[in-house]
């Protein structure tokens, strides 16, 4: 009998956490809100005006690598716990700070959906100031690719209709329909989109391997690369004028993968030989040696006076929605 009363309590239990479980996962949520890179950090008024404040600042709005002007990661928009509810509470991506045992925690799709919370806590300011700068890595990551992830599925919702990039070169790419052909070759394609006083650039092409892995250094080939494919295919504004990477500044060099393919990411800025124009470019070499080639994907952005984070972000999500045959 004890044991029948014993199998019949576990049973009890698992059903109720079985409907525990299924309710959360049934929970009607409402779509997440916010601009793109805009992050929501929830923190006390004294603590976001001290030290805290400033380590999350540092870490958090630190300038984008490679763009001209300095702008930060991500847009910082600071409010106190209390206020963190109703549909406050469904911005997209937020930073939260509490007091507790030292650590972070991730939380997805709590209030909102798509949407991603990080939890910092600490004893103290030191301990919290400790987490922000040992995670800040981390932090930035997690969330980009939640931004990356919505951009491409607001990207998706007006796509253009291409054949021309999977005839020429086995690639699918998706980028909205406000694109069209600049030029387009055999080998070389260029693909813009008319911005407020500028334009959006994506240009394609590839080259042997051995063009950009050889004795010499990958960012020394990777800067001869783009500069011989300026003065050829994009020209200036004035006669002998055209695209190349800007001499004063070496460009940021990663490594990376797009479609599972290893690729060479440099980040910039361009400028143009016998002309005063400049802005950012975010350039992809992606190894195939399936077909003894590098892939490159490059977008470049020119916007005078104006921001550009979100200009080359739009053009990074889209590069990265990259699928080779």
């Amino acid at each position: 009998m004890k044991r029948s009363l014993s199998l019949l309590a576990i049973l009890i239990v698992l059903i109720s956490c079985n409907n525990e479980k299924r309710n959360r996962n049934d929970r009607i949520l409402s779509d997440s809100s916010g601009n793109i890179n805009q992050l929501t950090v929830v923190i006390e008024n004294d603590l976001w005006e001290g030290e805290v404040g400033e380590a999350i600042r540092d870490n958090l709005a630190a300038p984008v690598d490679g763009l001209p002007q300095d702008e930060p990661l991500f847009s910082l928009s600071q409010i106190p716990p209390e206020t963190f509810t109703g549909f406050v509470r469904n911005s997209r991506i937020f930073l939260k700070i509490e007091e507790g045992q030292k650590g972070m925690d991730l939380i997805s799709d709590e209030f909102a959906r798509p949407q991603t919370g990080i939890v910092l806590q600490g004893s103290g300011s030191e301990e919290i100031i400790d987490v922000i700068n040992n995670q800040s890595d981390s932090i930035i990551k997690i969330l980009k690719k939640t931004e990356l992830k919505e951009k491409q599925r607001r990207i998706r919702k007006s796509l253009k209709k291409d054949e021309s990039l999977q005839e020429k070169f086995g690639l699918k790419l998706n980028f909205p329909s406000a694109y069209r052909y600049a030029k387009e070759e055999d080998d070389f394609v260029w693909i813009r989109k008319e911005i407020p006083k500028g334009n959006m650039e994506i240009l394609v092409y590839e080259v042997p391997i051995s063009k950009i892995e050889n004795d010499s250094s990958v960012i020394a080939n990777i800067t001869k690369m783009r500069d011989s494919i300026g003065k050829v295919q994009i020209p200036g504004p004035v006669e002998g004028s055209y695209m190349i990477t800007e001499k004063a500044y070496a460009p940021y060099l990663f490594e990376t993968k797009i479609d599972g393919k290893f690729a060479y990411e440099t980040r910039g800025t361009w400028e143009v030989q016998n002309a005063f124009m400049a802005g950012p470019f975010v350039n992809y070499a992606i190894k195939d040696e399936a077909n003894n080639r590098f892939l490159i994907l490059e977008g470049f952005v020119f916007s005078p006076s104006r921001g550009k984070r979100d200009n080359i972000f739009e053009l990074d999500a889209i590069l990265q929605s990259a699928k080779i045959k």
